[in-house]
């Protein structure tokens, strides 16, 4: 079954913010870009998507210059750049168009956040027929406040706050939520170790 890399909002807007100093994986970058480099090894598609809010003058308003990714990351000639304005990557993108034009029907997920874009596109993905790998740890997220938290919370008062959800169980809770219903959760290393498995049972790397 053929399959590609969906690779969601790994961009400098995130990290434009002062909320970046908690993120759960300041090195996303790398872990993307060594899953990246695998799924090209063997063949499968790689689709980049950013998340951009026009005329909002935040850091996603890509005016502000920081609708981009997070270097090194940067898109091969053909591989498909998307941007979204909603959540999910399909509902404001060709994603589905450009899958079903390829033939595709296996999903690997990755980028930010773990709970936000990628849960989300990982729960539309299955609902649309595909078979859903989330890649937890080429995944990144934030800690959450609590919902009556100030709307104005500084960082220093999120981290302060014992309401306060930490990175790790927002994490957590995305993979008890996805497992058996939506998608199977693995590592960057497990995903590698899988296709390596198939290559040296057959002497060649499986096709995708």
């Amino acid at each position: 079954m053929a399959r590609a890399l969906v690779v969601i909002d790994v961009q400098e807007s995130f990290r434009q913010r002062s909320s970046w100093r908690t993120i759960s994986n300041p090195a996303i970058a790398g872990a993307v870009g060594s899953l990246v480099d695998y799924a090209r090894s063997v063949g499968d598609l790689v689709v980049w998507v950013l998340h951009a809010e026009p005329e909002t003058g935040s850091e996603f308003d890509p005016a502000r210059g920081f609708v981009r990714f997070i270097e090194p990351l940067a898109p091969a000639a053909g591989e498909p750049v998307l941007t979204k304005t909603s959540h999910n990557a399909f509902t404001t993108t060709s994603l589905q168009q450009i899958l079903t034009t390829r033939g595709i029907g296996e999903l690997l997920i990755a980028g930010i956040r773990t709970e936000q874009c990628c849960e989300t596109t990982a729960r539309l993905a299955a609902d649309l027929g595909y078979e859903v790998t989330f890649v937890t740890d080429a995944t990144a997220t934030n800690p959450i406040a609590h919902r009556d938290a100030p709307a104005d919370q500084t960082v220093d008062e999120l981290l302060a706050d014992p309401r306060t959800l930490p990175a790790s169980a927002v994490i957590e809770r995305t993979e008890y939520a996805l497992a058996g219903r939506f998608a199977v959760i693995r590592t960057v290393a497990e995903v590698t170790a899988q296709r390596q498995a198939g290559a040296s049972a057959t002497g060649y790397i499986l096709p995708p």
